[in-house]
C-alpha cells in the first residue's frame, strides 16, 4: 500500500503530535510518498528521520492508494485540490481546531492505520462544485469541495448579484456576497451566515447570501442538478471569487456559472465514526452549557 503524505506548516507545540502520527505510519509498514514542502517542515523539526523509507513528490503528478492529510480541514481542502480527479481517497488526521473533514484525532492514528490496512473503512463520496465563465479568466483549478463564494473586495462597496436558476430569473442579491456551498461546505462558511447543515450523503447545493440588504432574502437548498448563473456588479469595478478560501479578483459585470463538478472527492471515514457523532462532538450538542 502506498500513502501520499501531506501536511501544513506547524508550530513547535505540535511537534509531539506530528511525531506520534509519523511513528504509527512507520509502524504500519506502508510505502510513503511525502510532499516535498511538508518534508522541509519535518526536517526543520528533526522529524524527517522517523520514516526510514520514503520518496518525495514535487507536484500533483503522483500515484497512491490513499492520501493522508495531517492538520485541519483547511489542510484537507488543499489536499483535495492536489488529488483532483485522480480518485484517491483522502484520510484526514486532525491536529487542528474543529475538524469536520479531518475527523480522526491524531491519538487514533494507530487504530486508523490498522483499519486502513484491513480495508475496514468507509469511503464517502463528497460532491464538488465547478466554476465557469465566458468572459473572465478563471483559476487553473476551478473546483471547490466546500464552497464557491462571490464577495465584495472593498469594505464599503456592496455587490449587486443577478442570479438565475436553470435559465429562470431567481433574484437580485444586494449583499456583501453570495455563497454557493455543497453539503460538505454546509458546516463551513455557509453555516456562519445562517445556512442549514446537510449530511454528506445529501448532494444538494446551498445558496446563502452574506449580509443581504433585504431581511426577506434567506438561504435556499437546491438540487445538485441545478445550473446557477450569476452576473456580478460592483461599484469598486472588481469583486472576489473564492474557491475553498482561494481568492481571485474578477472585473465587475462578470458572468459566472456554477454547477456540480463531474467528479467527487473520496473521504475516508472510520466505521466507528458517524456524522451524527461528529456533529455532537464539534457543535457540543447534548451538553448544557448554561452557567448557574
Amino acid at each position: 500500500m502506498r500513502i501520499a503524505l501531506f501536511g501544513k506548516p506547524f508550530q513547535a507545540e505540535k511537534r509531539e503530535q506530528i511525531k506520534s502520527i509519523l511513528e504509527e505510519i512507520a509502524r504500519a509498514g506502508v510505502e510513503v510518498l511525502i510532499c516535498s514542502q511538508y518534508y522541509a517542515k519535518l526536517e526543520q523539526q528533526a522529524l524527517h528521520t522517523i520514516l526510514s523509507e520514503y520518496s518525495l513528490t514535487e507536484d500533483n503528478k503522483f500515484k497512491a492508494d490513499f492520501a493522508l492529510s495531517i492538520g485541519g480541514d483547511g489542510t484537507l481542502l488543499n489536499v483535495a485540490r492536489r488529488v483532483g480527479n485522480k480518485g484517491i481517497p483522502i484520510l484526514g488526521i486532525n491536529t487542528g481546531r474543529l475538524g469536520f473533514l479531518s475527523a480522526t484525532d491524531y491519538k487514533e492514528t494507530r487504530a486508523m492505520m490498522s483499519e486502513l490496512l484491513a480495508g475496514e473503512i468507509v469511503l464517502e463520496n463528497h460532491k464538488q462544485l465547478s466554476l465557469h465563465s465566458t468572459d473572465s479568466q478563471l483559476p487553473e483549478y476551478p473546483y471547490a469541495l466546500n464552497e464557491i463564494a462571490v464577495l465584495k473586495r472593498d469594505i464599503s462597496a456592496m455587490l449587486h448579484i443577478h442570479a438565475s436558476l436553470n435559465g429562470e430569473y431567481l433574484n437580485d442579491y444586494q449583499a456583501d456576497g453570495l455563497i454557493v456551498a455543497t453539503s460538505t461546505g454546509s458546516t463551513a462558511y455557509a453555516l456562519s451566515v445562517g445556512g442549514p447543515i446537510l449530511f454528506p450523503e445529501n448532494p444538494s447545493i446551498i445558496l446563502a447570501p452574506v449580509a443581504p440588504h433585504s431581511l426577506t432574502v434567506r438561504p435556499i437548498v437546491l438540487s445538485d442538478r441545478s445550473v446557477i448563473d450569476l452576473r456580478v456588479e460592483s461599484r469598486s469595478q472588481h469583486f472576489l471569487v473564492a474557491l475553498d478560501g482561494r481568492s481571485y479578483p474578477l472585473p465587475g459585470n462578470a458572468h459566472l456559472r456554477i454547477v456540480s463538478a463531474d467528479f467527487p472527492i473520496l473521504i475516508v471515514r472510520r466505521k466507528s465514526q458517524s456524522f451524527v457523532q461528529t456533529l455532537r462532538a464539534k457543535m457540543m450538542w447534548g451538553k448544557d452549557l448554561r452557567t448557574t
